[in-house]
């Protein structure tokens, strides 16, 4: 977990983790139930298919402009890392950038065909690493160390569960409670892709389920566990981390590498960053890889030029990844200016369009119910089924919103914004709302296009393709078995 707003104090952080992860797991709900009965390969297309070709259109759009923020939001958390090693020296960020941009793009030009082995043999390291890390936090807080230091709660006597504001009244409690948002919303982005990987198998209503159903255990065990010995191992605004102030010690970009210093093995600290650095440049790899295919999407949608959705012999999209390559050097802003500004930039962007892109979701979901009742389709016919139903997605846009709304008491903080009103921060927080408006209203100008009404949805025939689907599997599979 790179850190961000930790100087806000534990219990902030700990409850935007498990308020913010809760919206994501009934956002996942929704989308899992949309996948249960739905056979297009995107959300955006379901979007198109019960909602509004608008929504569709714009979805894939904001989908595209998310992976594109992301690269460059890696890098900066990239070079946050590398500075561990180097300190804040910028002599060498082009050269980082450089390989960084390099690594990325010959690996989705080349190695495209690898990509799924690469992640599910990477995802099991993170997952042995972070399984590692939850059993060191344990044994570290129970006095395990080298120090045999029992820190217990300490940090949240002194200096404070909600350290970031001098103010500890329920105004300031709430100001360090909102500056972390943006932050526990960039740590659920992986729980977005996995969605997308549901609508992606070969049959997503049988996929749904078992998706989700793991996502709440990772969401549970790995983000929210994680974020609570955090708490307890490090105190708020320590010097060890990369926005805290020691010109003597080296200072890193992760509160675990801090962790890993409290072990007293020297090289612990330095493998663990390696780590985490190999897992940034996979992420930056994977939002490139996406990107592309958002793109080549939107291109064979009819909704970007044509030419983006030629490919070569592999497969691979060069055109759409020449687009998404050339846009990625952004990333070379990196080099002149401090990668921990920008790298927060970068975090109030993915934030928003995450967030958008959310609440699309959940908006189509709602359309979805409301056509499954209007044609009197009932809630045993599906083999998913959002838990909390309706009712859950509706809870998670009126939350979304509310994510959108918050962002403008920290911005207006003294205490975050020592120096007055951060600009920056406040157009890339909220630059995504009026683009997302352009994109819907400039679409359906153009287009003139209608919502769908829920009785122009051919349901039937969605299931009955997925049943033929099913049906001719089944057949197939003895027939596998014998030869």
């Amino acid at each position: 977990m790179l850190t961000r707003d930790y100087r806000a104090g534990p219990a902030s952080i700990l409850i935007s983790y498990t308020f913010v992860g809760f919206i994501v797991y009934l956002v996942l709900c929704a989308l899992g139930e949309v996948a249960s009965w739905s056979t297009e390969p995107s959300m955006a297309e379901n979007a198109s298919r019960f909602c509004d070709p608008a929504l569709g259109f714009t979805l894939g759009w904001i989908y595209w402009l998310k992976f594109m923020v992301v690269i460059p939001n890696q890098f900066a958390a990239g070079e946050l890392l590398i500075a561990y090693w180097q300190g804040d020296e910028k002599g060498y960020s082009i050269l980082w950038i450089t390989f960084f941009l390099a690594t990325i793009i010959v690996a989705n030009s080349k190695c495209s065909q690898y990509f799924d082995k690469y992640e599910l043999c990477l995802s099991c390291m993170k997952i042995i690493v972070m399984f590692g890390l939850v059993c060191l936090c344990v044994v570290l807080a129970f006095g395990g160390g080298p120090d045999h230091d029992k820190r217990g709660f300490r940090y949240w006597s002194y200096p404070g569960a909600f350290a970031q504001h001098s103010n500890k009244e329920a105004t300031g409690i709430l100001r360090a409670v909102f500056r972390t948002v943006p932050s526990a919303t960039l740590a659920y982005l992986g729980s977005e892709l996995m969605g997308i990987t549901i609508l992606r198998t070969h049959n997503p209503r049988e996929a749904a389920g078992q998706a989700i159903e793991s996502n709440c255990y990772r969401i549970l065990a790995f983000d929210i566990v994680n974020v609570a010995l955090l708490g307890i191992l490090v105190p708020s605004g320590t010097h060890v981390l990369a926005l805290g102030q020691s010109p003597d010690k080296p200072r890193s970009a992760s509160a675990f590498v801090t962790i890993a210093q409290y072990t007293g093995w020297s090289k612990l600290p330095h493998i663990l960053n390696a780590f985490l650095l190999i897992c940034v440049i996979s992420a930056a790899s994977q939002a490139l890889y996406l990107a592309t295919r958002t793109l080549y999407e939107l291109s064979v949608d009819r909704h970007a030029s044509s030419f983006l959705c030629r490919t070569n012999d592999r497969g691979v999209p060069m055109y759409a990844l020449g687009v998404c390559a050339l846009i990625g050097c952004t990333a070379y802003l990196n080099a002149f200016s401090r990668s921990q500004k920008l790298f927060n930039n970068h975090v109030n962007l993915v934030s928003m369009f995450s967030i958008l892109t959310w609440a699309s979701i959940l908006v189509v979901h709602i359309s979805f119910v409301r056509v499954r009742k209007v044609q009197k389709i009932a809630d045993e016919d599906l083999i998913f089924r959002a838990p909390f139903g309706v009712l859950g997605s509706w809870v998670a846009l009126v939350a979304c919103i509310f994510f959108s709304v918050i962002r403008v008491f920290d911005l207006t903080s003294r205490d975050a914004y020592p120096q007055g009103f951060d600009y920056v921060a406040f157009i890339t927080s909220y630059v995504g709302i009026p683009l997302y408006a352009i994109l819907a209203v400039g679409y359906k100008l153009a287009t003139r296009s209608h919502s769908v009404q829920p009785e122009s949805v051919d349901m039937r025939s969605l299931k009955a393709e997925d049943d033929l689907i099913k049906s001719i599997q089944t057949q197939n599979q003895p027939a596998c078995a014998e030869a």
